[in-house]
C-alpha cells in the first residue's frame, strides 16, 4: 500500500468581501510550483480538493462552491511603483483545471491586508496608525489595483463596523480603487456597440450589452430570457437544464465577444466572461429574509459565477455592472433609468451594494478612468495547509 509523507506549505485562508481563498506568499509554494506550469496547478487543485466528481471539496479547503473554490499568490511587486503582484486562480469543482483567465474582486479586498503582514509592503508605507495604501499590480488582467487597509497600532485592523451583505458578521472597511478597469487589451466594449444581438442557437435572439471591465461579463434584460431578475440561487441552481441553458448563452457570448474562436473551448475557460442578467428596480426578499425596496436600489442583477447563481455579487463583475451603469445606453444603464450616473446601487441575492465608477466618451471610444468599492477582509486561519507528497 503507497505510503506518501504529506507535505507542508505555509497558508492563510482568507474571507475578502463575499468570497473565502487560500493565500501562499510565492516565495513559501514548493519551487516546481513558484512557476507557472503544472505542479503549480496540481498543487492548487490538491489543496482545494479538486477535481471532485462528488461535486464537495471534501478532501481539501474548498467549499464547493465558485467563492470558496479560489486560490491566491502574492510576490513584491516587479512593477514599478507598486507594492504587490497578486495572482488569481480560481480552480474548478468537479474538472481537472485551474482558470487563470481573470480577477477576483473579492478576495482583492485581503490582498493588501496580507501583503503588509506578509512582510511584502515596505515597512516605510506602513502607518503606526491611519490608512495603509497597498499597490497591488493584478497579474491576470495587468491592471493597477489599490486597497486602503486601516492599520491600528502598526497592525492591519480586521475588525469594524462595516457591513456587507452577503457576509454575517461587520469588519473592518476596506475601500478598493480598480484602475483603468477594462480587463485586458482592447476596447471596453468589444463589439464596437453598447447593445447587440446575441443569436443563441436553438434557444433565442436576445438583446446584450457586451463590456470589459473589472471583468469580461455578458448582460441580457431578464424578461427577455423568462426571468423576474430577483431570482435566488434557490431559484435556478437545481435546474440543471436552465444552468446549461445559461452556459450555451455565455459561450456564445465569449465568442461574439472575441475572447474564445470557437464555443467548444468555453469549457476551459469557466471564469470569464460572466454572464448576468438585469431588470428595473424592484422589491424583493433577499436569501436573508431581508427586504428589499425599490427605493433603496437603482437595478437589480444576478450573475452566475462557474456554471452558478452567485450567492451575491461576484466584485469585479460590480465594477463591470458600476462601469456599465455609468455609460449611457447600455443594458444595465438602461434599467436603472438611463442618463448620466456616477455611481449605482444594485440589488443582489443577499442585499444591496454601492459601486462608484466614472465613464468618458474619448474620439468616440468610452473608456472608464477608475471604479470604487468597499468591501471587507478577515483571516479565518494561517500556518500550514498540507498535501500528499506525490501530487506534483
Amino acid at each position: 500500500m503507497s505510503n506518501v509523507p504529506q507535505i507542508k506549505i505555509p497558508a492563510t485562508y482568507i474571507r475578502g468581501g463575499t468570497s473565502k481563498g487560500v493565500f501562499f506568499r510565492r516565495q513559501d509554494l514548493p519551487e516546481a510550483a513558484q512557476e507557472p506550469g503544472e505542479a503549480r496547478d496540481k498543487i492548487l487543485m490538491r489543496v482545494i480538493g479538486s477535481p471532485d466528481p462528488y461535486g464537495q471539496q471534501i478532501d481539501g479547503m474548498g467549499g464547493a462552491t465558485s467563492s470558496t473554490s479560489k486560490t491566491v499568490i502574492l510576490d513584491k511587486s516587479s512593477e514599478p511603483d507598486h507594492d504587490v503582484d497578486y495572482l488569481f486562480g480560481q480552480v474548478a469543482i468537479n474538472k481537472a483545471f485551474v482558470d487563470w483567465s481573470g480577477n477576483c474582486g473579492n478576495l482583492t479586498a485581503a490582498v493588501g491586508a496580507f501583503a503588509i503582514s506578509g512582510g511584502l509592503v515596505d515597512p516605510e508605507r506602513i502607518p503606526e496608525n491611519g490608512i495603509c495604501t497597498v499597490r497591488i499590480w493584478q497579474k491576470n488582467i495587468k491592471k493597477t489595483i489599490i486597497a486602503h487597509v486601516p492599520i491600528t497600532n502598526g497592525e492591519v485592523q480586521e475588525t469594524g463596523d462595516f457591513e456587507l451583505d452577503g457576509v454575517t458578521f461587520p469588519a473592518a472597511e476596506v475601500v478598493i480603487e480598480f484602475m483603468d478597469p477594462a480587463d485586458g487589451e482592447g476596447s471596453m466594449f468589444p463589439t464596437g456597440n453598447l447593445v447587440d444581438d446575441m443569436e443563441v442557437p436553438g434557444i433565442g435572439t436576445f438583446k446584450a450589452t457586451f463590456i470589459n471591465a473589472g471583468i469580461p461579463t455578458i448582460f441580457v434584460n431578464a424578461d427577455e430570457i423568462g426571468y423576474k431578475g430577483t431570482e435566488l440561487q434557490k431559484d435556478i441552481n437545481g435546474n440543471a437544464d436552465e444552468l446549461e441553458r445559461f452556459e450555451t448563452m455565455r459561450a456564445y457570448g465569449a465568442v461574439q465577444m472575441g475572447l474564445i474562436s470557437d464555443i467548444s473551448e468555453a469549457v476551459a475557460r469557466q471564469h470569464t466572461p460572466k454572464i448576468a442578467f438585469v431588470t428595473p428596480a424592484t422589491a424583493y426578499e433577499a436569501s436573508s429574509g431581508k427586504q428589499i425596496s425599490a427605493d433603496d436600489i437603482d437595478v437589480c442583477v444576478r450573475a452566475l459565477s462557474m456554471g452558478k447563481l452567485h450567492h451575491a455579487m461576484m466584485g469585479t463583475a460590480s465594477v463591470a455592472i458600476a462601469t456599465a451603469a455609468a455609460v449611457p445606453g447600455t443594458l444595465v444603464n438602461l434599467a436603472a433609468g438611463g442618463g448620466e450616473r456616477e455611481a449605482v446601487t444594485f440589488g443582489h441575492p443577499s442585499g444591496t451594494l454601492r459601486v462608484g465608477a466614472a465613464a468618458e466618451e474619448v474620439n468616440g471610444e468610452w473608456t472608464a478612468k477608475k471604479a470604487v468599492m468597499s468591501r471587507s477582509a478577515r483571516v479565518i486561519m494561517e500556518g500550514n495547509v498540507r498535501i500528499p507528497g506525490d501530487t506534483f
